[in-house]
This record gives structure tokens, C-alpha cells and sequence, in this order.
């Protein structure tokens, strides 16, 4: 296998060309976002952000790092960041976003089982969401769940059993109709 490695080639991007993404479900409290900001401050920017440039809008979404990015605003006021860029599209970038998350911390359940819903209608099934995820299918299974079992099993083939079984209970409910009014 052969591995990348973008974090060779960081720019300095301004602050002003970056922008968040859309689907990032990751939270830090406030305690961890001044953890943060000490620990940039100590030992500065040891991990570049990682970001998908945008050449319509000449724009950089960040992918990873998206807090890193805000106390870069908030409590710097940096013109600039260090930034590694990939080429990606939405699907890998979504993956990416939530592999370097996972590596890393929680997620919010809701905003999780938005992205899991997500990931499965634009084409990828459970199997693809745990590979690139790092879910086990359980997790993929309960975090579909919370989106609401309709939208969350659409893509699901079902067998056609029930029929079989409404044809018989129907079937013997009329049995019993026609015996009881003799």
C-alpha cells in the first residue's frame, strides 16, 4: 500500500480564504477549547489544518482542524494558518472529516446519525459507512435509528413474507366472519 503524505507540503493559507464545513459533528466544551488554545500556545502549531480548495469560490473547507481554525480567530487574531490540502470529493471528505475525529475524541449522536443517513443516500451501504467510518455495523445500525427507522432502512430490501402472513390472517378472518353469522 502506498501512503501519502500531504503533510509534507503545508501553506500558509489566510485565515480569510477559510471556511467550515458543513457536516463536522464534532463538539469541544469549553474547557477542552481553552485546553486548546494553552496548548498552541505552548507549543505552537504542531498539526497543520486539513482543508478541500474550492477553486469556484477560491475557498479552502476545512476537513480537520476546524477548532484549531477558530481559536486561531478567537484568541489570536492570525492572518494565516498552516494548512495541508487533499483532493476529495464531499463523500471522502465526510469520511476524513469523521476518521480524524474518531482518532481523536467523541461525536454529538444526532450529528452523527445525520452524516451515517447521509453517507447511506448518497450510495454508500452499511458495509462501506464501517470501513471508511471505522463504525462497527451496530453502531452504523443504532446511529440510522436515531434519524427515524423510514428514512434510515429506504435503501433496505425486505423479503415479502408479511404478505404471505396478512394473506392468511385476512384469509382467516373471513373464515371466521362467515362462520359466525350462520
Amino acid at each position: 500500500m502506498k501512503i501519502d503524505f500531504p503533510v509534507l507540503d503545508v501553506k500558509m493559507i489566510p485565515i480569510k480564504k477559510m471556511r467550515a464545513n458543513n457536516y463536522n459533528p464534532n463538539k469541544v466544551a469549553t474547557p477542552e477549547m481553552k485546553l486548546l488554545k494553552h496548548s498552541i500556545e505552548e507549543d505552537g502549531y504542531t498539526q497543520p489544518l486539513v482543508a478541500y480548495y474550492d477553486k469556484e469560490n477560491d475557498e479552502y473547507e476545512i476537513v480537520d482542524g476546524f477548532h484549531r481554525y477558530t481559536v486561531a480567530i478567537k484568541y489570536f487574531k492570525l492572518d494565516e494558518v498552516p494548512v495541508v490540502v487533499i483532493d476529495k470529493d464531499i463523500k471522502d471528505r465526510m469520511a476524513s472529516t469523521i476518521r480524524h475525529n474518531r482518532a481523536r475524541g467523541t461525536h454529538q449522536i444526532n450529528n452523527m446519525s445525520e452524516i451515517v443517513v447521509d453517507l447511506s443516500s448518497q450510495g454508500w451501504d452499511d458495509i462501506a459507512i464501517c470501513k471508511h467510518l471505522g463504525m462497527e455495523l451496530d453502531e452504523v445500525i443504532r446511529l440510522k435509528q436515531v434519524s427515524g427507522l423510514k428514512e434510515a432502512f429506504s435503501n433496505h430490501e425486505f423479503s415479502k413474507s408479511w404478505i404471505e402472513f396478512k394473506e392468511k390472517i385476512d384469509g382467516e378472518t373471513n373464515r371466521s366472519t362467515k362462520e359466525s353469522t350462520r
